[in-house]
């Protein structure tokens, strides 16, 4: 099991990976910005499992 801390290391390094290629999607060419929207949305839907394990739900039904 990962710790906070590592689990956020982890977010912060996706994070800047998005930024990047966000970036680049805006100087790409037409031909690349599919494999570039791609890629940002799979880093997205990784930054919000991050986001769930950081912020788990708390509470007698999720106990």
């Amino acid at each position: 099991m990962r710790t906070a801390d590592q689990v956020k290391r982890k977010y912060h390094e996706l994070a800047s990976r998005k930024q990047a290629i966000e970036a680049l999607y805006e100087q790409a060419g037409a031909e690349a910005r599919p494999e570039l929207q791609a890629q940002a949305e799979r880093l997205e839907e990784q930054l919000l499992l991050l986001e769930w394990v950081l912020n788990a739900p708390m509470g007698s039904y999720h106990g």
